[in-house]
């Protein structure tokens, strides 16, 4: 089995291809590739899509400067159902728009926008940057073995308010609810970085790695 962490210069890979790395080997499933290649990305059995900085700048930088990596990665996703994962801005842009700088449209997979953290106490700054508890909404296989409660490592100023609530898996308390976890079908996405979130993260990697759906 083949996954693939997709490199499209806005996101820190290295930590995620060590986590990964080191998940599959304990799982005993398959390899990890990092790569920008479509035809790569075509022949994976899952994909991970990670990102960080501003939505549109990612956004550009997948569909517009990478001829043909997005429509791989859709394909992938859409038309063969093949287990993917969206991480932090890898996550949002799974939505139908981003409200950051200016009116961007997402990849419209999960319904719903990517709107800035307003928190209700103004001794909460934004980004919320740091760890912050796990508060399940819904069940789904990644999350086995994951339990409200559990911590998570968060670095965003932006999330993900979706339109169909049954869509939202996970969130976190930060004076509001904070979207922390979003899945439809054969595709999830979280917030935070697993690959940083110590035994917590590395269980939901292991998992991803594992889901057959």
């Amino acid at each position: 089995m083949l996954t693939a962490l997709v490199d499209y210069d806005s996101g820190n890979l290295h930590s995620a291809q060590k986590a990964f790395e080191r998940m599959a080997q304990e799982v005993g499933d398959g390899e990890i590739t990092v790569t920008s290649d479509p035809d790569v990305v075509a022949r994976a059995d899952r994909i991970v899509l990670p990102g960080d900085g501003a939505f549109p700048a990612c956004r550009n930088a997948l569909m517009r400067d990478r001829a043909g990596l997005y429509d791989a990665i859709e394909d992938a996703v859409n038309s063969k159902a093949k287990p993917f994962l969206g991480i932090c801005v890898g996550m949002q842009m799974m939505a139908s728009w981003g409200r950051e700088y200016t009116d961007t449209k997402g990849f419209d997979w999960i319904g719903g926008e990517i709107v800035k953290i307003t928190p209700d106490s103004p001794t909460l700054k934004v980004p919320h940057m740091g760890w912050n508890d796990l508060v399940l909404d819904g069940t789904h296989p990644v999350l086995e073995g994951v339990s409200t409660g559990d911590h998570a490592y968060f670095v965003h100023s932006y999330h993900f308010r979706t339109t169909d609530p049954a869509h939202r898996l996970a969130h976190v308390d930060y004076a509001g609810d904070i979207t922390a976890i979003v899945a439809r079908d054969t595709m999830i996405g979280m917030q935070f970085h697993p690959e940083k979130s110590q035994k917590t993260g590395l269980r939901m990697i292991a998992n991803f790695l594992k889901w057959t759906p």
